[in-house]
C-alpha cells in the first residue's frame, strides 16, 4: 500500500509544488489555517518547519521565522497539539516535518516519531541526522511509526551514497541546487547545474526527486520542475506571509502566482 507522499506523485507525476513554512509564523495559531490554505490552493505537499534557534541549512529569512515563532510560543508540543485534528481538515495531502536533531532529541526520538505519526505526519527532513545513525539507531522507529525520511542531496553526493540513500526511504529525494543555504541566491552557474541534475536524473532511481534551494517564483519553479518531478519553495513563500494581514490569503496568492 502506498504512502501519502506516493500517492502525490502517482496523482500528478509532473510539476509537483512542496511549499514549506515555519510552524508558528506570523503568528502561533498560523500553522493550521496555512496548512488548509496552501492545500486548497494547490500545493502538492507541505513542508513544516519545527524552529529552532541554530538552523544549519537555513537562510537568513527562515532564520528570522523561526526565530518569531519561537518568541511565539511554539514548541514541538504545541505543534503536535495545533495538528491533532489536521486530518479531518487536509485528509490526503502528504505532511512532512523539517528540522534538526537537538529539539527531537530533547524531546525523545521514539516519543517524537510516535507523536509525528499520530498527528498525521508522513516524512521527516532532518538535514543533521547522519546517515549511518539513522541506519543504525533510528530506522527501526521511523519504521514503527510509518514515517518516511527524506535525504538531501547535493552536487558533491557521490554516486554510491545516493543509490544506497535511494534504497532507504519510500518518499522522494531532495536535491540540493546548489552550495549555499535556503533562500540564497543560486550561485552555482546554470550550465554546472544543468549537469548535476542531468547526472542525477540519469541514474533512474526509485524515488522521484524534488529540487530545492533558490527557487522562489514561477519561472524559477518551471525550471527546476523541468528536471526533476517538481520543486521545494520556502523562503520565497515565507516573505510572502511577512507582515501579511491575512496569512491564509497571502498563501493562496502566493500558490497561485507559482502554478496558475
Amino acid at each position: 500500500m502506498q504512502n501519502r507522499i506516493q500517492q502525490a506523485f502517482a496523482r500528478k507525476g509532473q510539476n509537483l509544488l512542496n511549499v514549506y513554512f515555519t510552524a508558528g509564523y506570523p503568528s502561533l495559531h498560523d500553522t493550521v489555517p496555512l496548512i488548509e490554505a496552501l492545500t486548497e490552493a494547490g500545493a502538492d505537499l507541505i513542508e513544516i518547519g519545527m524552529p529552532f534557534s541554530d538552523p544549519l541549512a537555513d537562510g537568513p529569512v527562515i532564520q528570522q521565522s523561526s526565530s518569531v515563532a519561537l518568541a511565539n510560543g511554539m514548541s514541538l508540543y504545541v505543534l503536535f497539539e495545533q495538528l491533532r485534528e489536521i486530518r479531518t481538515k487536509v485528509p490526503d495531502t502528504p505532511l512532512l516535518l523539517m528540522g534538526y536533531l537537538n529539539p527531537i532529541m530533547q524531546f525523545g526520538m521514539e516519543k517524537f516519531c510516535q507523536a509525528a505519526a499520530e498527528a498525521g505526519v508522513d516524512g521527516l527532513i532532518l538535514p543533521d541526522l547522519p546517515l549511518v545513525e539513522y541506519e543504525e539507531q533510528y530506522q527501526p522507529i521511523f519504521k514503527k511509526y510509518g514515517l518516511q525520511p527524506v535525504f538531501l542531496i547535493t552536487p558533491q553526493t557521490a554516486p554510491a551514497r545516493i543509490r544506497h540513500m535511494d534504497t532507504l526511504t519510500d518518499a522522494f529525494l531532495y536535491l540540493v541546487s546548489g552550495p549555499g543555504t535556503t533562500g540564497g541566491a543560486n550561485t552555482q552557474a546554470e550550465g554546472v547545474q544543468e549537469a548535476y541534475f542531468e547526472r542525477i536524473a540519469a541514474m533512474n532511481l526509485r524515488n522521484p526527486r524534488l529540487i530545492g534551494f533558490g527557487i522562489g517564483d514561477k519561472s524559477s519553479f518551471q525550471h527546476a520542475a523541468s528536471h526533476a518531478h517538481g520543486a521545494i519553495i520556502g523562503s520565497a513563500f515565507i516573505r510572502a506571509l511577512e507582515d501579511a494581514p491575512d496569512a491564509p490569503a497571502a498563501a493562496k496568492r502566493f500558490v497561485a502566482s507559482i502554478l496558475n
